[in-house]
This record gives C-alpha cells, sequence and structure tokens, in this order.
C-alpha cells in the first residue's frame, strides 16, 4: 500500500507549502497539496517535481577531493573518515596560523526554514563554538529594505496575513511577482480571489510577469530603479488633491512635513510632478495622476512592495517611500491595508529552534561584496584577512554578482570546503565537497510566511553515502573538540520533540501525523495596536511614530527624508538589465535539472523597438556586454518587456566559450560589486548593458 508522508520544501522562496509525498516501494511517486491546507495553500511546480532533484543522476554520492585546479571538476572520492579528518584538520591549522576570523561563513539558502536542518544555523552554531569567523550580514534578498525599514517602523512586526486581502478595496502590487516568487504560498490564490470579486489589482513591473497576467487587471510599466520617483509623483498628486488623511499623518507620522516640502518642490528642488516622474520611469503622467487618484480614493488599499525594487541603487528610498505613501493615505495598520513595508508577514506560532553561540571574534562584511573582502582584505579596508570559506548549500559563485570575480576570490583562498547535493559552479571550486541529503531525506519542522508550522517527514532513505548537514557539523565537532557541545547528545527526533515542548503546538504526535499546525488568528495585521493606541503602543523610533523623515537615518550621510537616487546613465552602455526570478528555479538550484530547464530555456527579454534599432530578431544569438563580462544568448523579442529594458533570468549556471563569454546566460557574469548605499545591499537590477547582434 501507498504511504501518504506530509512534507515540505525548505526552500528560500519561504513559499511555507504544505504537501504530500506518496511513497511505494520505497520511492517516492507523487508529491501534492496536503489537503488540510484547504483552498489557499498551494505548492508550486518546483515542490511537486522535486523527486526529479532527489533523483537526479549528478547526485553526489560520495566526498570529493580536488586534484585539479579550482573550478576545473577534477576531484577523486574518498571516505567520510578521510573527509572529515582532512577538514577539522585544514579549519585547525589555520585557526592557529591566523585566528577563526580567517574563515568566512558562506550559505544557508539551501535549507534556510528547518528548524533543525538549517544551513545557516547550524553552520552559526558549528563555527561559533570552533571560536569565531568571519560572518557576512545584509543578505541577497532584502539588504536595503532590511536596513531602510527600522529607522521609519523601529523593530515593530510590520506585515500582515495574506487572509486580510479579503477586506482590500484596492491591491497595488509594486514590484513583486508574487505567482513566480511565491513569499508565501496562499497569496497567489487570495489575489486571485480578490480579482474575481472585483477588486482591482494593480502590477508595477518592467515587465507583463506571469503575475499580471493571472492576476492582475491593470500593469503599469516603468523603468527599473525609478520606483522611488514614481512614488514621489504619486504623492504629489495626493498632496496636491487634497487626497492624503492629514489626521492619521498628524497622529501617527513625524516629519512629513518635511517630505511635503520636498514633493512639491518649497524645498528648492523641483516639484516631483507626474511630467517630471514620467521623463524618469518612462511611465505616462496620466498614468501617474490616474493611479493617485484611485489610491488617493480607495480605503483600504494593500500596497505590496517586491523584493525586486530594494534591490537597485537607492532601494532603501523606495521602501521608505512605500512606507510613507500607506501612512499618507491612512492605509497603515488597517485591516485591508498595510505598512508598506517589505516584510509580507508577522511571525508565526511560538515555537523552540536550534540556537548559535555569539563569540567574540565575529567580524562582519556585507555579503554582497564577499569577493572584494576576499581579495582585498584589511589592506581594502574590510576587517579581516580571509584564508578559508565554509560553504553549506549556498552557490556563490552563480549568486553573487560579477562571476569572475567571485571565481578570482575562490582562486586566492587557501581552502573552502562545501556541504551540496552537486558538483555546483561553488562547489567545484572547493578542495572537498561533502554530499548532503535532500529535504525529502530528513525530517524537520520548518516555518511558514504565515501563522502556521509544517512538519516535514523523511520520505526516502538518504541517496548512497550522503549525509545530513547536522550529522556532518555533529562528526566535525566531535574531531574538534567540542562535539558535546554542539549536539547536546541530541538525536534529531530529540531536538525536535524539545522545539514543540517549547512551543505552543499541544500534541508532537498529532503534529507529526497531519504535517501542519495553524495559529488561531488567521488575519493578523502588523502595527494594529500602534494605530488603535499609539500612546500605548508607540514604536521604537526615537518620536515613537512613524520616521517619515528620520535625524538618525541622516546620519548615515544621506538624507532624512527618503528621495529619488537613480542610476547614472552610460553611454557606452544604454540598457537596464533586470535579473528576476524563474519560475522554474530556486535562485540556481534546478538549474543542472533537464526537466525544468525544457520548460523555460534562458533567453534575453527584449522589446521589439530596442531589437529592431539593433537589427536583431526574436531567437537571434546575441551578445549581452557590461563592464563585467559577456553572455551569448537567444534573443526573445516580445512586448512583455518595456523600451529600454532587457531581462535575464537569475541563477543559470555559466559555462564558458573559448574566448571567455559565457553562453548559458548566467545573469551575474553581467552584474557589478559595487552595492546601493547606505545598505551595502544587493543592486542587481540597477545593471547597465548594451546588446549585439
Amino acid at each position: 500500500m501507498p504511504q501518504h508522508l506530509p512534507v515540505t520544501c525548505n526552500r528560500d522562496c519561504i513559499g511555507g507549502c504544505p504537501l504530500i509525498a506518496t511513497v511505494e516501494q520505497g520511492r517516492i511517486t507523487r508529491i501534492s497539496d496536503n489537503p488540510l491546507g484547504g483552498r489557499y495553500l498551494h505548492g508550486c511546480i518546483r515542490g511537486y517535481q522535486a523527486m526529479r532533484q532527489l533523483y537526479a543522476p549528478d547526485r553526489l554520492t560520495q566526498p570529493l577531493l580536488r586534484v585539479g585546479p579550482r573550478g576545473s571538476s577534477e576531484f577523486r572520492p574518498i571516505s567520510w573518515p578521510e573527509a572529515l579528518d582532512r577538514v577539522a584538520d585544514k579549519l585547525r591549522d589555520i585557526r592557529e596560523r591566523y585566528g577563526p576570523q580567517a574563515v568566512l561563513s558562506l550559505g544557508s539558502s539551501g535549507s534556510c526554514v528547518g528548524l533543525l536542518h538549517n544551513t545557516g544555523s547550524l553552520k552559526a552554531r558549528f563555527l561559533g563554538l570552533f571560536g569565531g569567523y568571519t560572518v557576512t550580514y545584509g543578505g541577497y534578498s532584502a539588504a536595503a529594505a532590511g536596513f531602510a525599514t527600522p529607522y521609519v517602523l523601529g523593530n515593530a512586526a510590520a506585515g500582515i496575513d495574506p487572509a486580510t486581502v479579503q477586506h482590500s478595496r484596492l491591491v497595488i502590487l509594486w514590484g513583486a511577482n508574487v505567482s513566480d516568487t511565491r513569499l508565501g504560498c496562499e497569496w497567489h490564490a487570495r489575489l486571485r480571489e480578490a480579482k474575481q470579486r472585483g477588486t482591482p489589482v494593480i502590477v508595477l513591473d518592467p515587465r507583463r510577469t506571469r503575475t499580471v497576467r493571472e492576476l492582475g487587471t491593470q500593469w503599469i510599466p516603468l523603468l527599473p530603479g525609478t520606483d522611488a520617483a514614481l512614488m514621489l509623483a504619486v504623492l504629489y498628486v495626493l498632496i496636491d488633491e487634497g487626497l492624503v488623511d492629514r489626521p492619521f499623518v498628524e497622529r501617527y507620522a513625524h516629519g512629513f512635513d518635511q517630505l511635503d516640502q520636498h514633493v512639491m518642490g518649497r524645498d528648492g528642488t523641483p516639484p516631483k510632478t507626474p511630467a517630471w516622474a514620467a521623463a524618469l520611469c518612462g511611465t505616462p503622467a496620466e498614468t501617474i495622476i490616474a493611479l493617485a487618484r484611485l489610491y488617493g480614493q480607495t480605503r483600504p488599499t494593500l500596497l505590496l512592495p517586491g523584493l525586486s525594487i530594494q534591490r537597485t541603487v537607492g532601494g532603501e528610498e523606495a521602501i521608505r517611500l512605500s512606507i510613507a505613501l500607506q501612512t499618507a493615505t491612512g492605509n497603515l495598520g488597517r485591516r485591508g491595508g498595510s505598512s508598506g513595508a517589505l516584510s509580507l508577514n508577522i511571525p508565526g506560532p511560538r515555537i523552540g529552534g536550534i540556537g548559535a553561540p555569539t563569540p567574540k571574534v565575529m567580524p562582519a562584511i556585507p555579503v554582497y561584496r564577499w569577493p572584494d573582502a576576499i581579495l582585498e582584505g584589511k589592506a581594502g579596508g574590510f576587517p579581516s584577512d580571509i584564508r578559508a570559506v565554509y560553504n553549506v548549500g549556498g552557490n556563490y559563485v552563480v549568486e553573487g554578482a560579477d562571476v569572475r570575480k567571485n571565481m578570482r576570490a575562490f582562486e586566492r583562498l587557501e581552502f573552502a570546503v562545501c556541504h551540496d547535493l552537486f558538483l555546483t559552479p561553488t562547489a567545484r571550486h572547493c578542495d572537498i565537497v561533502l554530499p548532503a541529503t535532500h529535504w525529502l531525506e530528513r525530517q524537520d519542522i520548518v516555518t511558514a510566511q504565515g501563522n502556521y508550522l509544517m512538519f516535514s517527514h523523511q520520505a526516502a532513505s538518504p541517496l548512497a553515502d550522503a549525509r545530513n548537514d547536522y550529522d556532518i557539523f555533529c562528526a566535525l565537532a566531535e574531531r574538534l573538540g567540542f562535539g558535546q557541545a554542539f549536539s547536546e547528545g541530541k538525536s534529531e527526533e530529540d531536538w525536535l520533540r524539545e522545539f514543540v515542548a517549547r512551543s505552543e503546538v499541544p500534541d508532537y504526535e498529532e503534529f507529526k501525523r497531519t504535517g501542519l499546525y495553524m495559529g488561531s488568528d488567521q488575519q493578523r495585521v502588523g502595527l494594529a495596536d500602534f494605530v488603535a493606541d499609539p500612546q500605548a503602543h508607540p514604536l521604537s523610533t526615537p518620536s515613537g511614530r512613524v520616521e517619515i523623515a528620520s535625524e538618525a537615518y541622516a546620519r548615515t550621510g544621506f538624507p532624512a527624508i527618503p528621495q529619488a537616487r537613480l542610476l547614472p546613465t552610460q553611454e557606452d552602455y544604454p540598457l537596464r538589465l533586470i535579473t528576476p526570478k524563474s519560475r522554474y528555479r530556486n535562485h540556481s538550484q534546478f538549474d543542472n535539472i533537464p526537466w525544468f530547464q525544457q520548460r523555460e530555456p534562458q533567453r534575453l527579454w527584449m522589446h521589439p523597438h530596442d531589437a529592431a534599432a539593433r537589427g536583431i530578431a526574436d531567437g537571434q544569438q546575441v551578445t549581452v556586454c557590461s563592464p563585467q563580462g559577456r553572455v551569448r544568448i537567444p534573443a526573445y523579442v516580445t512586448e512583455d518587456i518595456m523600451p529600454g529594458v532587457v531581462c535575464l533570468l537569475e541563477g543559470a549556471w555559466p559555462c564558458w566559450d573559448a574566448d571567455g563569454v559565457d553562453v548559458a546566460g548566467s545573469a551575474n557574469v553581467l552584474a557589478p560589486t559595487e552595492p546601493t548605499m547606505p545598505s551595502e545591499g544587493s543592486r542587481t537590477h540597477s545593471v547597465l548593458v548594451q546588446v549585439q547582434g
């Protein structure tokens, strides 16, 4: 008889999808939705087809030792005892010669929402007990938003539950492609239902995405990196036509009058009129006016910003202005509205987790600049000279900006080790590669972007010699003298039971049987307490209110009020490249699986106007150039992208021809490591390129 086991992905799409794995004769034959998830909690194609990755013929089955140049794919198999001894000995040697800060911690995206099998927290626990390390901060996903939001809202939980969309009378998805990037498995179904009810769903994006086609009622194209300018123009109309909720602003906000002065041009700068924005954004002034009027006249409005708008030069300002818009219109803290912040949800049910010590030695570098930190070290102003990398579940050679520089950084290292499922481009640059288990080969408790938790069963036996990351670290910790401190003598099952014992989940066995625990309130609204009583529940900002103008932010060297900061144009590179997510990849995961590759071939999206100006036909091989590198890829000529913008989906593994040109379409071959400031975050949607036929 088939077994039906509750499972869920442990991926950094953070979809939180309750699934069921059907197991027949020891093999997973099907993955489908857990019926307890109801009509809204649904998986996606990556989860439903996860067994194609699990059973892929190129899965790593035993430890590997590099015997050729870095990146050459020249390895020989070794036993687990030899691999673990080599890793432990090399880490000990580097610590003794240079100190623990010489080890850089990379990775964590491979399994990032599990409470035990979490490639970030396990590595932090191990390296913390090791004595310290160099840590990265900021994250590729949301560094600018994570930096800027606390200046505006303090440490408040500013998200909403997707179920509150049923109360929205208008939805604005600003750079949020929820159909492909997920960010919570409930959003697609909730927004589709809103559209069916007749709620306007406006999508602002340089591309006509699947979200536009399936969920949107209107598509408003705008040039990437100009979101802040368009938001300022919307504010201009709201102020000029008396559509700002002045009583709300006066009660809950600090410094709106300064932003008002800037928007209306009373501070000596040009007024931020729709015509001013149209020249910058490529969006007609009449479209901006219509959007602003609808927005200002409709309550409540849900404004949902996507990660994309803050992965640009000046992305910090787009997030600050998104919050300012929701404050100006009185939609913050209201059911059916939102804060305008990037955090989509509020923390889920109370549950335990595996902790990590905070060592005394832990210098920090911005993750976007990790290759610069390796190549330049203290001489370049970084806090440590890095000699080794410990990478768990991360493909940083591909996912980091400037792939060629990433490769040079790995070549500079004395030692690099990684845990992975496949011989990725990053694994090929490591000295020792340790084969890790897939999430279907272990059990865990998984968190979600919502008020629920999931239990994910082990549905398959580990392939050959693959091991859990937890078990790998236990074995290494024993060799390095802190085995008991790392494991506390606990097995996988012991930890999971302890997590539940420290939680609000009433029954471990029932939770394990169903695979799903739902929190009691599925319509939570972040900042609702603050809006209900700002004196009793002030924000943790200096004023206790929403800081539209922030004197603390001004101390970073940037203006106290949010302003438009635009990427300077370059004559040699006139096109703006965006590098969004693929529906068929989790960043670079799945790119080596033919079934997924075939469903979305890597191509360069171009508008017919830009293609015609260069004599390029649909399907023709083109070369995309930037100061960082060159990519050779077929063109996809389509009206689904606006003029002046080209698109190359991120995550493809590079493949070099004899001239050093990437022929796989690896987007980060073209991206610089210069970050957006002051967050030092990713700006991979602010890349200037030229395209040649």
